[in-house]
């Protein structure tokens, strides 16, 4: 028996009709996505200017009742104006010290000085560091001729400024025991105050803007064990205070 021969099918094959619909809703799809990206020019100009319209927002009603709003905004104001004049007077209070640093560094080059005298910044303010030999004689409170130039130069820098200035005598441990210093404490806080009294007396300096301390030998910067490091403990530290600092120690002060 002869088997009968398969007809090929008429037409496209089955799966081209699947995938010819896929592709029409490929193309339906992205094409309503380009419908829906397009935004309409005029609609969004007019949805701009309704939001730049306060008074729209404004005759809503607001959760939080507010007392004398033009009250507040001109507070906020005036904080603010404060606040940048603060920054305003502290920038030129360092302008100052950094001013008064400047000139007391070119003295010390001019007049080779840097062997006896440093200048330095720190968050004190400025600090400048006298050795003994330039100031005084061994176990003596009394200012030398010699110190008398630097000490006129601090002193007419110090005529325009209002910083506080503390001025700190320090000793070697070696002891003292004399009729006028009985021990290291009383020979370093005369030592602190004949500088003082040696600035205010030549300059029109007021006197509250000074503070005298004594540390006698509690406070070395190097150990005491050679000559040359007994020599460098035995110092007058001039610090013309930062303001901002001495506010920071105030208020640490108060807190505690």
């Amino acid at each position: 028996m002869k088997r009968r021969s398969k007809e090929p099918e008429k037409g496209s094959p089955r799966w081209m009709t699947t995938f010819s619909d896929i592709i029409l809703l490929v193309l339906v799809f992205f094409v309503m996505l380009f419908s829906m990206s397009v935004v309409d020019a005029k609609k969004f100009e007019a949805i701009s200017e309704s939001f730049q319209n306060r008074a729209i927002l404004e005759n809503l009603p607001s959760m939080v009742e507010m007392e004398q709003p033009d009250q507040s905004d001109s507070e906020s104001e005036e904080e603010s104006e404060t606040a940048a004049d603060e920054s305003t007077e502290q920038t030129e209070e360092d302008r100052e010290l950094d001013r008064l640093l400047q000139e007391v560094r070119e003295y010390l080059e001019e007049h080779n000085l840097n062997d006896q005298i440093s200048a330095t910044r720190d968050d004190r303010g400025v600090v400048l560091v006298l050795q003994e030999q330039l100031l005084f004689e061994s176990g003596e409170a009394e200012i030398l001729t010699d110190a008398e130039p630097f000490l006129n130069k601090v002193g007419t820098l110090l005529d325009s400024l209002p910083n506080l200035v503390k001025v700190e005598g320090h000793t070697d441990e070696r002891p003292i025991s004399t009729f006028r210093y009985p021990s290291n404490w009383e020979l370093s806080s005369a030592r602190a105050s004949s500088v003082i009294r040696y600035l205010t007396d030549n300059h029109p300096l007021p006197l509250d803007q000074f503070l005298a301390v004594g540390y006698g030998a509690t406070r070395p910067i190097v150990p005491n064990d050679s000559t040359d490091n007994l020599r460098e403990n035995r110092r007058v530290v001039v610090v013309i205070s930062d303001p901002e600092f001495e506010e920071e120690l105030e208020q640490s002060a108060g807190g505690a």
